[in-house]
């Protein structure tokens, strides 16, 4: 075996671990069911100004530090109670 051919394994056996490693952290932090705005929009099925029209009628978000989430039970609730 070559230096090159051990190389190029390498390499794809650690590409390989950290795509896997990134999977993990995004499905646990997707499964939490917080989401930034920007995916609570897309999960909402509207844009993401619409989403900050939805907040002024009531729909609230979480903020800590500046850092903003919305969750998706609250994403829920909120068409939920503006359904007839």
């Amino acid at each position: 075996m070559t230096v090159e051919v051990a190389t190029n394994e390498l390499e794809d056996i650690i590409t390989k671990a950290v795509q896997k490693a990134i999977q993990a952290a995004h499905h646990e932090f997707i499964d939490s069911g917080w989401l930034s705005l920007k995916e609570g929009a897309k999960y909402a099925g509207v844009s993401y100004n619409t989403l900050m029209k939805y907040r002024t009628l009531g729909l609230q978000v979480c903020e800590i530090d500046g850092v903003k989430r919305i969750s998706r039970k609250e994403i829920d609730r909120f068409f939920q109670e503006h359904s007839f």
